[in-house]
Order: C-alpha cells, then sequence, then structure tokens
C-alpha cells in the first residue's frame, strides 16, 4: 500500500513530490518499482490525488498488479482507503506493507528481511534506524527545554508491516476517535500494540525538503555501483 495523494507544500516545486524527475524515473516509480521487485508482493495499492493528472504517464513495473484508488485529507485516511480498496483481494489474516511515495531508496533486502524478520510475528513492525544525533526539545520560539536521552529512540521508516485487518480497525478506530497518528505503526500502537522495530539502512531517506532530491539521487547511484 503506498499512499501518494499528497501535494509536498515543503518542497515548493510546483509539483507533488512524488512525481519529481530522479535518476530518469520519479520518485514514486522508484519506489513501486523497489516493491515490486521483492519476492512474495502480490500486488500493490496506490492512493492517488482526485483527478490525478500525472499517475497515467507513469511507467509501472509489468509484473505486480498494481491497483488505484482516491486518497484522503491525511495519510492515514489515504492508507485506509487503500485498505478497503483492498477488500476482497486480501485476506483478514495477510501481510500489508506500507510504504511512503516518496521513499525511492529503500533498499530491496531491507524490505525482503522485515518480511523474513516479521514472518511469524503477532503484530509486525517496521523498518527503523536508531538515533545517533544528540536529540533536543524546543519550545516554540525554537529556545531548548532539554536535551533528550537518545538511548532507545529510533527514526520509524517504512516500509511498515501489519496484518490486513489489525491494520484496517487500528486505521479506522484510532480516526473515529479523532487520534492523530503520523504512521501506520502509531495506529497499532494506539490500539493496544506492540510492534517491532527491524534495522534498515540510513540512506532510506524520505524526500521533503529541496536539498533531499539530490541526496536520494547520490544514494541511488552509490546503490547501483555497490
Amino acid at each position: 500500500m503506498v499512499p501518494a495523494a499528497g501535494i509536498g507544500a515543503r518542497m515548493g516545486a510546483g509539483l507533488p513530490k512524488q512525481y519529481l524527475p530522479l535518476n530518469g524515473r520519479t520518485v514514486l516509480e522508484h519506489s513501486l518499482w523497489r516493491l515490486a521487485a521483492c519476492p512474495g508482493i502480490a500486488g500493490i495499492a496506490v492512493a492517488l490525488a482526485a483527478q490525478d493528472a500525472h499517475w497515467p504517464q507513469l511507467a509501472l513495473p509489468p509484473d505486480v498488479a498494481v491497483h488505484t484508488t482516491t486518497g484522503g485529507a491525511q495519510r492515514c485516511h489515504s492508507v485506509l482507503n487503500g485498505l478497503h480498496a483492498l477488500a476482497g483481494l486480501a485476506q483478514d489474516e495477510e501481510w500489508v506493507l506500507v510504504h511512503d511515495a516518496a521513499r525511492p531508496c529503500v533498499r530491496v533486502a531491507d524490505i525482503r528481511n522485515l518480511m523474513t524478520y516479521l514472518a511469524d510475528h503477532p503484530v509486525g513492525g517496521l523498518l527503523g534506524v536508531p538515533v545517533n544525533d544528540t536529540v533536543k526539545r524546543a519550545d516554540s520560539a525554537a529556545t531548548i527545554i532539554e536535551t533528550v536521552d537518545r538511548h532507545g529512540l529510533w527514526r520509524a521508516l517504512t516500509p511498515q508491516m501489519f496484518r490486513y485487518a489489525a491494520l484496517r480497525c487500528a486505521l479506522q478506530d484510532s480516526i473515529k476517535a479523532g487520534v492523530t497518528v503520523t504512521d501506520e505503526a502509531s495506529a497499532m500502537e494506539w490500539a493496544g500494540h506492540a510492534p517491532r522495530l527491524v534495522e534498515g539502512q540510513g540512506d532510506n531517506i524520505k524526500i521533503t525538503r529541496p536539498e533531499d532530491l539530490p541526496l536520494a539521487a547520490y544514494f541511488l547511484q552509490q546503490q547501483q555501483s555497490e
């Protein structure tokens, strides 16, 4: 499941960030092809903005079925719409991976590791990277309040992998309760589950700001040379 309905306002590019060109493909194409390259992926659902004029121009991976649905106001709504679109295709206990459209550098090996490591886990989990930087908490004026102990802190990445019915219910219930969840793991945590972190690579960056695009281009070039 790939939520791709955002407009990427922080990029200031005049084009949704998932459709920006990156090393011969769009950002979204890279993300979709990485997912499609993993054995065990039965299909991909993509949540798009209404009247998305860019999607029909993409070169989609040929060996995996790609389904589309209309996204929502926020990421959680888009993911839930995508899960509803999979009704009849996905069984309650089947695994669903949710991946950010703007993470084109995710390594296929990391996706495979996630799927293998969590195959028998009762809840599921996500890729992550331990925090190595010193972390500061600040107020609204950017004045430091405290230095946060980074022990046990991780940066949450994607894909995030949970069972179809459990994730759908967690998102439905958290949205109904008015709870703000920024990723699927947050919804599962709110529902009382304990997801597992699987360490991934730090080059699995999310393109958010203009400076992220050339960095992603560099990471893709480095991966090709390995």
